[in-house]
């Protein structure tokens, strides 16, 4: 303990020279990348368009002019190899219940696509097997699929953990999301059991966003990296809506409250629902190329060890049109985490205490398709994993103004933790876990990709607790923004933000990958990360 001490009063102090000698973080260079990135004329930043050629030319340029040498050898870009698949639905979806045949509407009802690689899918009557949560976690002493064989079939389960209903905080992690509440993680196993088909029943409160966006992702194109992998999926996957749910399982004597309460008690057992699906889908695929972005500023001393900061460059470009508008701009998922970034590096670059270690400037591809760009990166690295010191992500900023409060997502999860505590206070911030656990949003940002590598990672940003306008108000905002804004056409930059929150969060990262990129930083043999 008492090492520990000293090596965070170390840190603390270090923090508090390195504050006396503070560089002034430019407003005006952040609006400007924003702005600029954010804007019609990016079409929405999707991989594989104009808007993928434009926007990765414009982040190298930006990389050029704060004095970061290309990334990858000569080059700032990274090949990821991707298959773009987009799935159509052929009339609607049909579930038959004995003499009985239901419709559902696709995407209005039931929001799927066909995560294989061959241009039809057809599910002729797939036999509908009720599995719970969909989990198999041997540490937790919990089964979905004990005593029954899922091969060939469909499942259906339910979002989230146990947990998250129940209010034991013995069941899994109680109200914070695990990594097998994610629906990235029930397709997986899924597939892994060899079910023809998976449908997560969807609920807001499970999931952390309402339906609108698992339907906008069934008729958008899905990305995945194009190697074998791409064959362990299941035919047929997506999300019901909870009404529609109700709809099928009130045939068989349920609705989706009973099936919850049904599901979190030890003693569940899967069930066959006696039901069928059919539909048909068709795929329209293209093996094509995106591209990771990265600038380095090698270190003086142990260029072979690296800090990395990230920022996913992408979004949906052009899509279905709401109130006039069809293009996705992107502007605060993920445009002022971009602004963030450059700016975090271009302090790095000018501060006249050079780095000893490197640091990187990541900006990687697909993370809206499910963290494709930063997973390859972890396979690819610039600097091996194991030479990885952390990694800085960030994601989603609404600039509201100064906040009070610095939300750690995935709190717990990172030995950064005491750090960032450190300099909040030194702010007169306060560090809050992310209040919201149960969305699992740890899971759901490029700093996940580095965590399952084994660098210790992390996201961190003031959200929830305005220094002007109070808490309430914080949250109000915030869930605005979630709810009616985020992954939609209407996240459009808006030159009247009051970025003083992320000037604040721009000084406290800037401070940390400073101190940890020392060479005789104790923080990686402190952590283990060496």
């Amino acid at each position: 303990m008492r090492t520990l001490f000293f090596y965070i009063m170390l840190g603390a102090i270090s923090l508090l020279v390195s504050c006396s000698n503070k560089l002034e973080v430019s407003v005006d260079n952040m609006k400007r990348i924003c702005g600029t990135l954010g804007s019609d004329a990016f079409m929405g930043r999707k991989p594989f368009t104009e808007g993928e050629r434009l926007t990765i030319k414009y982040l190298q340029k930006e990389l050029e002019k704060i004095g970061y040498a290309p990334g990858f050898g000569d080059s700032y870009f990274q090949e990821v190899p991707v298959l773009e698949s987009t799935s159509k639905v052929l009339g609607n979806c049909y579930v038959s219940i004995g003499k009985e045949r239901v419709l559902l509407n696709a995407p209005d009802e039931i929001a799927v696509h066909a995560p294989y690689p061959s241009e039809k899918i057809s599910i002729k009557d797939s036999e509908l097997i009720f599995c719970g949560f969909g989990i198999e976690a041997p540490e937790y002493g919990w089964n979905d699929f004990d005593g029954i064989d899922v091969k060939g079939k469909t499942i259906v389960v339910l979002i989230n953990d146990p947990g998250l209903y129940t209010g034991d905080k013995m069941l899994f992690k109680g109200k914070e999301m695990t990594y097998y509440g994610r629906w990235t993680y029930k397709f997986d196993k899924a597939a892994e059991l060899g079910a023809e088909g998976v449908i997560i029943i969807h609920e807001e409160l499970g999931a952390g966003y309402d339906y609108n966006v698992p339907r906008n992702n069934a008729i958008s194109s899905h990305l995945y990296i194009d190697d074998d992998s791409v064959w362990d999926k299941c035919k047929l996957a997506g999300w019901i809506s909870a009404k529609a749910a109700d709809k099928i399982f009130s045939k068989i004597g349920y609705n989706v409250e009973q099936l919850r309460k049904l599901s979190v008690g030890r003693e569940f057992k899967p069930f066959n629902m006696n039901a069928t699906i059919a539909v048909s889908i068709e795929n329209t695929l293209v093996r094509n190329v995106s591209h990771n972005v990265a600038g380095i500023l090698k270190g003086s001393i142990k260029p072979g060890e690296a800090i990395v900061v990230s920022a996913h460059w992408d979004h949906f470009g052009l899509g279905e049109a709401s109130r006039g508008d069809s293009i996705f701009n992107g502007a605060v998922d993920n445009g002022t985490v971009m602004a963030w970034a450059f700016e975090i590096g271009r302090l790095i670059a000018e501060s006249k205490t050079k780095p000893e270690r490197s640091v990187i400037l990541f900006f990687p591809t697909a993370e809206e398709q499910g963290l494709i760009g930063s997973a390859y990166y972890t396979l690819h690295p610039i600097v091996p994993m194991s030479q990885t010191v952390a990694c800085f992500n960030n994601d989603i900023m609404v600039p509201r103004g100064e906040m009070n409060d610095l939300t750690i997502i995935g709190y717990g999860y990172s030995g950064l933790d005491s750090l960032f505590r450190i300099y909040a206070e030194r702010q007169g911030r306060y560090v809050l876990p992310d209040p919201n656990p149960e969305s699992g949003l740890f899971f759901r940002s490029d700093h996940y990709s580095f965590y399952k590598a084994g660098v210790t990672s992390s996201w961190a940003l003031g959200c929830y607790d305005s220094k002007t306008h109070g808490k309430e108000w914080a949250e109000k905002t915030y869930n605005n923004f979630v709810r009616n804004i985020y992954h939609t056409p209407h996240d459009n930059y808006n030159p009247d933000w009051d970025w003083s929150g992320v000037v604040q969060d721009v000084e406290l990262t800037y401070e940390l990958v400073k101190y940890l990129s020392w060479s005789d930083s104790p923080f990686p043999k402190l952590y283990g990360l060496q």
